[in-house]
């Protein structure tokens, strides 16, 4: 049997502090990623999906359960992991060849590779000429380009992509999502991509986890299957209004037993509210 590129076993991520219950950001996930797979988690506000983002980037470590990274734990930060996050975080005094140089520079790639590599990379996301510009001459698009840029560098072996489009207009976001596409074609990298935006799961994803309201969990992966160079607009197709529907409907679930439960909670403390009104 093939071993997965990643894997989570029963994850479990909870906080806890003085004096407050603990609170449980994502409870026993499990799923896994094959070599090569475009994987996308959707799920709503509060599901977790940075949370588990930065468990497999081994920012923080799990409460339970486990994070295999080809077969072994992962116990922290590393190189073998690149991370794209909404917040392009480029280094404002670099310019964006040196900013795709700065991982290169960890494994002690020499001065003129560093360049060679950086520049084929500025070229793999349609940014050829732009290496000497600072980040404040790029528009956001071309910031997160150079983002992308920056963690494909180095040759990771899965690229972690935290909602990197979310904070751009909606035309930047389509166009950089076929670039993604085609990126991810060229380089056969493994991915696993987080958002709330349903369109983007099902334009991206292989296949899509949909994740529960708090604490999250996995509630159904999908497997999409569109033949994308079939019809000229996927978006408008009958398959992708399928898909659209049934993780909406997934969704929607959750978020009405979430608004329940808070209503629920509201009605508990009318009465007691009330009573002081009346002392």
């Amino acid at each position: 049997m093939t071993t997965p590129k990643l894997e989570l076993r029963g994850v479990r991520k909870s906080f806890s502090s003085p004096g407050k219950p603990e609170f449980v950001a994502i409870d026993d996930i499990s799923i896994a990623a094959a070599e090569g797979e475009f994987l996308v988690l959707v799920g709503p506000s509060g599901s977790g999906k940075s949370t588990l983002l930065d468990l497999v980037g081994g920012l923080t470590t799990p409460t339970a359960g486990e994070i295999l990274l080809d077969g072994k734990p992962i116990t922290g930060p590393g190189l073998d992991r690149g991370v794209v996050f909404q917040q392009y975080a480029l280094l404002p005094w670099r310019t964006a060849r040196a900013n795709i140089e700065f991982g290169l520079e960890a494994k002690g790639i020499s001065r003129r590779q560093r360049h060679a590599i950086a520049d084929e990379y500025l070229g793999l996301v349609g940014l050829g000429g732009f290496g000497d510009h600072y980040p404040h001459e790029l528009s956001g698009g071309m910031k997160q380009r150079v983002a992308i840029a920056r963690s494909l560098a180095y040759d990771p072996e899965v690229l972690l992509m935290d909602e990197p489009f979310a904070a751009l207009d909606a035309q930047t976001r389509e166009s950089l999502q076929d670039e993604l596409l085609r990126i991810w074609r060229a380089t056969g990298k493994t991915i696993l991509f987080i958002t709330h935006g349903i369109d983007e799961a099902i334009y991206l994803g292989q296949r899509v986890a949909v994740l529960t309201e708090r604490p999250g969990r996995i509630k159904e992966v999908l497997p999409i299957s569109i033949d994308r160079d079939s019809v000229e607009d996927i978006r408008s197709s009958e398959p992708f209004r399928d898909y659209r529907h049934r993780i909406w409907l997934s969704l929607r679930s959750e978020l009405q037993s979430s608004t329940n439960e808070d209503e629920a909670q509201r009605s508990s403390t009318l009465p007691l509210i009330g009573a002081g009104n009346h002392v």
